[in-house]
């Protein structure tokens, strides 16, 4: 079979005298990949945040590959966890981690060094980076005109910004949830979580016990369809949870995750408080035009596990490599055909993926005699081996088929008995 490889961008107008010029949204690990893409790739790049000293809160928790495949130096990860308890509305607690040989770890990492770390990056290699609050831009005139980016750019000295104008030939749009991006190009709404975290300073004694130890908190009591967390840092713990079906009660599920580790943080003090939208699934538009949306922006945040680092900087990273090939390097106009080979390579690789956890999510996280049938699942080591193997190196780990039959009469009946004790307990209270 023979495969043609199409460069859109070689039927639009070749650019005369400069390069492409393209505005990055964003300065989270989703544009500070495609910045750094961008700008190696040859295109005129300018790398827009407002908030450079400031990162939205996460757990911070980072696969293996992604150390590797983004070249991450050791110094900005603050952790390398290679155990994890999940403890079960009832509080029986798993060891998780017991298939990882000595060289295999989940990073941890604090968003405000990570991201600074990418945009700096960036700007090594040329990317422009603008302390700026993106407001709106002006749509082209035609295939040919530039947008113009209207923004309120800062100098730090001030809190008064000055009103500014400039003009790209695309935009990547890597500004997040909330991002003002999408609501230009009409990219419609999504389903998001609050996700709710207290970083807590805990004496030195508390904080050798999570030396390489992350815990993962489920219950009624500290989300109706989430987890509460306990990740931690290079000297203080980050305890958080999260919800979409009651965010009004975030503060309480919040409260109770601190509550089930109180005896480990103990004395702790809090010494910063986030909170911050977390989409739930990918919008509805993402390209338009000459436009495009990574990251947090498009609704690359996995259900089940609230993951969103590596996919925010793959999709940056997808993304801008789309921009690069298109122009051939920035040689020339790109246009929508060339966006949309981002989201053809992005769909066929991670659909599959985001659409699994969807279901597990709704079939583990809505009861509590369900949470309970997860934790009970994890004990089991072939189940700890092709999580950790899937989530480490995101590829989707073949299984033996006679472990995976075991696996499915194992899962029903975990859920069977579960749900067995669920109804006996109503009768009990009836």
């Amino acid at each position: 079979m023979v495969v043609v490889r199409i460069f859109a961008g070689m039927n639009s107008r070749k650019l005369e005298g400069r390069k492409l010029r393209v505005a990055v949204v964003g300065g989270g690990p989703a544009g500070g990949s495609a910045a750094e893409t961008l700008a190696k790739g040859g295109i005129e790049t300018f790398l827009f945040e407002r908030k450079l000293d400031n990162a939205k809160p996460c757990g911070g928790a980072i696969p293996l590959c992604m150390v590797g495949e983004f070249d991450l130096p050791q110094d900005i990860i603050d952790r390398k966890v290679t155990k994890m308890k999940m403890i079960s509305p009832s509080n029986v607690a798993v060891d998780v981690g017991r298939t990882l040989n000595e060289n295999e770890y989940i990073g941890m990492v604090r968003r405000e060094v990570l991201d600074s770390y990418m945009r700096d990056r960036a700007a090594s290699f040329g990317a422009q980076v603008i302390n700026g609050l993106y407001l709106r831009m002006e749509a082209p005139k035609d295939e040919d005109s530039p947008y113009v980016l209207h923004y309120t750019r800062y100098d730090g000295k001030s809190k008064v910004g000055t009103p500014s104008k400039l003009e790209v030939d695309a935009i990547v749009g890597a500004d997040g949830a909330n991002s003002r991006v999408a609501k230009d190009i009409d990219a419609g709404d999504y389903d998001y979580a609050i996700a709710f975290q207290e970083r807590i300073k805990i004496p030195d004694e508390k904080m050798a016990y999570y030396e390489n130890l992350a815990e993962m908190y489920v219950g009624a009591d500290v989300s109706p369809d989430f987890y509460g967390w306990v990740f931690p840092k290079c000297d203080h713990v980050a305890v958080g949870t999260g919800t979409v079906i009651d965010k009004p009660a975030i503060k309480k599920y919040q409260t109770a995750t601190r509550n089930r580790a109180k005896d480990k943080i103990e004395g702790g003090k809090i010494i910063r408080v986030e909170a911050h939208p977390i989409p739930e699934h990918p919008r509805p538009r993402r390209v338009k035009d000459r436009v495009a949306l990574v990251g947090d922006a498009a609704g690359y945040v996995t259900k089940c596990s609230g993951e969103g680092i590596y996919f925010a900087a793959k999709s940056g990273r997808m993304c801008a490599e789309a921009i690069v090939e298109g122009s051939a390097f920035g040689q020339r106009m790109i246009n929508e055909a060339d966006l949309r080979t981002y989201l053809r390579k992005w769909d066929n690789k991670y659909w599959p993926t985001y659409k699994v956890l969807d279901i597990l999510q709704k079939l583990f996280y809505r009861s509590n005699p369900a949470r309970e049938a997860f934790v009970e699942m994890c004990a089991d080591e072939y189940v700890q081996k092709m999580t950790f193997d899937s989530y480490l190196y995101k590829t989707v780990v073949p299984g033996n088929p006679l472990d995976d039959l075991k696996l499915a009469v194992n899962t029903i009946g975990s859920l069977v008995r579960a749900y067995a004790l669920r109804n006996e307990s109503l009768k009990a209270t009836a």
